[in-house]
């Protein structure tokens, strides 16, 4: 019997309309509820050029930390001008595996065109400034964890994403 290795990665898309829908698309909760915001952002690429076909996930907990008994994910693709949004509600803190405490953020994964394999980072809150203070992830960001910061808008966050160059997105290794 041959012995066969891995297979190599793959560029990833533009197939997203075919191979990857879901349900709720960006709906992790259901317009019109209680506590519910929008997390907006733009993907653009090393030159500051959008990134019109990513499609970006996000996972979380509940407002009160737990995964368990709340679904957390959803999924939407950039438009023309490489902006996407998913309304969701604010996380809570999280227990670290190390039993630290994390702060309240939303774990993303970018899938892009160019991309051997999809990129993973978080959005943290700007209004958690104590929860961020204290993060393992965010105190070892460096002068990076600006990158990993959502900002207050008026009817949620706004966490731009930058696949590479200046100001790149701090992105973890999984």
């Amino acid at each position: 019997m041959t012995a066969f290795g891995v297979t190599p990665s793959q560029t990833v898309g533009p197939f997203f309309a075919i191979g990857l829908p879901w349900p709720d698309g960006p709906f992790v909760v259901p317009e019109g509820t209680p506590g519910a915001i929008w997390i907006r952002g733009r993907v653009t690429d090393g030159a500051g050029e959008p990134v019109p076909d990513a499609l970006i996930e996000t996972w979380q907990a509940d407002a009160a930390g737990s995964y368990g008994s709340f679904r957390g994910f959803g999924r939407a693709g950039t438009d023309a001008d490489g902006r996407y949004a998913i309304l969701t509600i604010k996380p809570g803190p999280v227990p670290g595996p190390d039993g630290s405490t994390q702060a309240p953020h939303l774990a993303v994964s970018v899938f892009a065109r160019g991309l051997l394999n999809h990129v993973v980072t978080r959005a943290y809150f700007d209004d958690e400034e104590a929860a961020n203070a204290a993060d393992p992830i965010l105190t070892r960001a460096g002068d990076a964890r600006a990158t990993l910061i959502a900002r207050a808008d008026p009817d949620g966050y706004i966490f731009d994403i930058r696949l590479q160059g200046d100001d790149e997105t701090v992105f973890l290794t999984i």
